[in-house]
C-alpha cells in the first residue's frame, strides 16, 4: 500500500508541474481551403488541405494564389512550413496502410510545386516537419483503428530529428500525458518556439502543449498545456510577431491567430 500511495502520489506532483495557460484570440480570417491546417512566412497565410495549398492576405483575408494538385498523386498534405524560398510540405497516404511518407517542396513565391521525397523506413505517417538549427524535425503519426497499422497504435508516435540530408539522427517518444490527451488519433501540428519549446497540437483537443527534448533519454518533456480556440491540425508561428500563432477552426474553415503566453522554464 506504501509503494502504490508514494507511486500516486509522484504522479499528482509531476501532473501539478505541468503548465496549464491560456492563449488569447486576436484575428479570424475565412479560407474555404484550411482543411489540415495552416502555414505562415511572417506576410502572407497558407491555408493547407489534403491536395490544396492557398495563399491568403492576412491584412485583408484575400486571396492571392492557389495550388490544386492531382488528388490521386497528392492524397493526403497533412502540414507546410515555409522555408526559404520553399514551402515544404508533410504527406502522406493516408488512411491508406502500409503507411507511406513524403516530403512535398513547393516555390513559396509561384507555389509550384518542385519535388517529392519519400522517406524510407518511417516509423508512422508523417504529419509535420519543420527545421531548426540546420535540422529537420518530424513527426510520425500513429493511430487506433483507421489508418493505423495492426500491432501499434497512437502511442507509437514518433519524434525523429534528420540531418540535412535526411538521415536520422535520433528519435523521441511523446510522454504519456499529452498521448492520451491525443487519443485516439495523434499529433497534427508542430512548430518550433523561440524559447526552445517545442509547441505540438493533437487533433481534436483545443489544446497546445509545450514540449521539452531532454538532454537524456527518449521520453519528451511536458512542461505546459495552453488552452486554444481552435483544435488541433497543423500550426505555424508568424515570423513577423512573436508568440502569435496561427492555427485552424477546420469545422468553420477558418484561420485564427491567438497570442500565447511566455512560459517560464525556471
Amino acid at each position: 500500500m506504501g509503494g502504490f500511495c508514494s507511486s500516486l502520489m509522484a504522479l499528482s506532483l509531476a501532473l501539478a508541474a505541468i503548465l496549464a495557460l491560456a492563449a488569447v484570440e486576436e484575428q479570424r480570417l475565412s479560407a474555404p481551403d484550411a482543411e489540415q491546417g495552416v502555414a505562415s512566412d511572417g506576410r502572407f497565410v497558407y491555408a493547407v488541405s489534403n491536395h490544396i495549398v492557398t495563399r491568403i492576405d492576412p491584412a485583408t483575408g484575400r486571396e492571392l494564389a492557389r495550388w490544386d494538385g492531382d488528388p490521386v498523386r497528392f492524397k493526403h498534405i497533412n502540414s507546410c512550413t515555409a522555408d526559404g524560398r520553399d514551402l515544404i510540405c508533410a504527406a502522406s497516404n493516408y488512411p491508406s496502410v502500409p503507411m507511406q511518407s513524403i516530403v512535398e517542396r513547393f516555390d513559396l513565391k509561384t507555389l509550384q510545386h518542385r519535388s517529392s521525397r519519400p522517406i524510407e523506413a518511417a516509423p508512422g505517417s508523417l504529419t509535420w516537419a519543420v527545421r531548426r538549427r540546420g535540422a529537420w524535425w518530424a513527426c510520425f503519426a500513429n493511430y487506433d483503428g483507421k489508418g493505423g497499422t495492426p500491432g501499434r497504435d497512437h502511442r507509437f508516435t514518433t519524434l525523429v530529428r534528420y540531418d540535412r540530408a535526411w538521415r536520422e539522427k535520433g528519435r523521441w517518444r511523446f510522454p504519456d500525458s499529452v498521448l492520451a490527451r491525443m487519443a485516439p488519433k495523434s499529433a497534427s501540428g508542430g512548430d518550433w518556439g523561440e524559447d526552445g519549446l517545442l509547441y505540438v497540437t493533437g487533433h481534436d483537443r483545443r489544446e497546445l502543449y509545450a514540449l521539452r527534448v531532454p538532454r537524456h533519454g527518449e521520453t519528451l518533456v511536458h512542461v505546459a498545456t495552453i488552452a486554444m480556440p481552435t483544435g488541433g491540425q497543423a500550426i505555424a508561428w508568424d515570423a513577423g510577431q512573436p508568440r502569435r500563432l496561427w492555427s485552424i477552426d477546420r469545422a468553420e474553415r477558418q484561420i485564427v491567430a491567438s497570442r500565447i503566453p511566455a512560459i517560464s522554464q525556471r
